[in-house]
């Protein structure tokens, strides 16, 4: 039935669809006493079909805009992609008060690879608005349309509403976290013979620094502050040892026993100590240097949970165990535990980019498991020497978020200190 306050008209949505030309001329009526039906004019309906309905919806994410004062919007977060699903869950927001002091614009979209996604439909409400329908989410139909031109293309649903107080990363290590630091050098062929200028290895007599000694030493003097006993493990990988075998994660010092060394000029010792004694091989292989700093990282929580540990690896090539450096990692984001990896030399690295989520997308096992969070941060060297930024900036960038990442999703607080908290809100949708 089709009508407004003054006329009506009826019909059925078949009698539309099945006209030549989907078009269909209704008499307008309306009731006015006891005089009967009185013409008022005519109504031509036609009826179209969107081309969204053509198309299955398969991998649907919802963008969150924040309205500014000139009436447009700027974006502040967006959900994972959820693959071939109509009915998607997504995985909890975090918005600080900053960011919805204003209305909110929520857009639905189906990913596209290239970039052009198709936009389902969109709402503009306010916080408040969300809590609201998260508590009257016992009602039958509690839930805000998705629209695109005044079309019903879903609906919204918020499953759930929670303000918590946050911690800034200065919170937690005024009150005592430390960040322990930890290296893995590589010693595959690939590298060269440490005896000529051209390899990667070369440590030159004039004293400048090779790609592997200029990446520790800019990580390792930034993040020894933060750590009060300034012991580090230190291993190798790739290289032929002492005893003739191939080892994919030997200790850099030379030692059976002990793993650590004294501050970051112990590593630089023990890096070109252990030039002389330990022959190139191969093949690049992580997960076993992954998987010695997960173990670490993992005992620390039985005497010590305020710790959290960085692992750098320095490496010329691209990693054959893909798959077992996936498992790795998928493994260790449980821990608190982040991997800076550089990339050094002319290698071609774009392989190495799905280690780092950045795409938002995160690493599956092969069993199957999907990691908890996104702990790697890639950086091949090239690309930023000479640059705005620096290696030691772009290895650190996610480094904070990934630490504040795991202690809230841990619900870990900082200590009893003199703590400026900041109030945040997050819904879950």
């Amino acid at each position: 039935m089709i009508k407004n306050s003054l006329e009506k008209a009826v019909c059925v949505l078949s009698e539309i669809v099945t006209k030549q030309g989907q078009s269909l001329t209704l008499d307008l009526h309306n009731r006015n006493g006891n005089r009967g039906l009185k013409n008022l004019g005519k109504l031509t309906v036609h009826a179209e079909e969107t081309v969204a309905s053509r198309n299955a919806i398969e991998d649907p994410f919802l963008r969150i805009s924040r309205i500014v004062e000139n009436g447009g919007s700027v974006p502040i977060c967006k959900t994972e992609v959820v693959d071939n699903n109509l009915n998607p869950i997504w995985r909890p927001l975090c918005l600080t008060m900053q960011q919805f002091d204003n209305p909110l614009v929520i857009e639905c979209f189906d990913f596209n690879t290239s970039g052009n996604h198709v936009l389902i439909g969109k709402l503009q409400k306010s916080v408040a608005d969300l809590e609201k329908l998260h508590k009257q989410k016992l009602v039958p139909v509690s839930s805000y349309p998705l629209l695109l031109s005044m079309v019903l293309k879903g609906q919204l649903f918020v499953d759930q509403f929670c303000e918590k107080q946050l911690y800034s990363f200065i919170d937690y290590v005024s009150s005592g976290f430390e960040f322990n630091f930890m290296v893995a050098v590589d010693f595959t062929a690939s590298n060269g013979n440490p005896r000529n200028p051209d390899s990667l290895h070369y440590i030159d007599p004039s004293g400048w620094f090779n790609a592997y000694q200029q990446a520790i030493m800019e990580v390792g003097e930034v993040i020894q502050f933060y750590d009060s006993d300034r012991r580090f493990p230190a291993w190798g990988f790739g290289g032929r040892t002492i005893d003739g075998t191939v080892s994919h994660c030997f200790n850099l010092n030379g030692s059976a026993s002990g793993v650590e060394v004294e501050g970051v000029q112990g590593i630089m010792a023990a890096y070109a100590s252990a030039l002389n004694h330990v022959a190139l091989a191969g093949p690049t292989l992580f997960g076993q240097v992954i998987n010695n700093a997960a173990e670490i990282a993992r005992q620390s929580l039985s005497y010590n949970g305020r710790k959290y540990f960085v692992l750098l690896i320095i490496t010329d090539g691209v990693v054959t165990d893909l798959q077992e450096t996936k498992d790795a990692l998928v493994r260790a984001s449980d821990l608190p535990l982040s991997i800076l990896i550089v990339g050094v030399g002319g290698a071609d690295f774009k392989q190495m980019e799905i280690l780092d989520a950045d795409n938002g997308c995160r690493l599956e096992s092969s069993t199957g498991r999907v990691a908890t969070r996104d702990i790697v941060q890639f950086v091949p060297m090239r690309e930023v020497r000479g640059g705005q930024t620096s290696v030691v900036q772009a290895l650190l960038e996610e480094l904070p978020g990934q630490f504040l990442t795991y202690m809230r999703s841990r619900d870990i607080k900082p200590g009893a200190v003199n703590i400026a908290q900041t109030s945040a809100s997050h819904a879950t949708i």
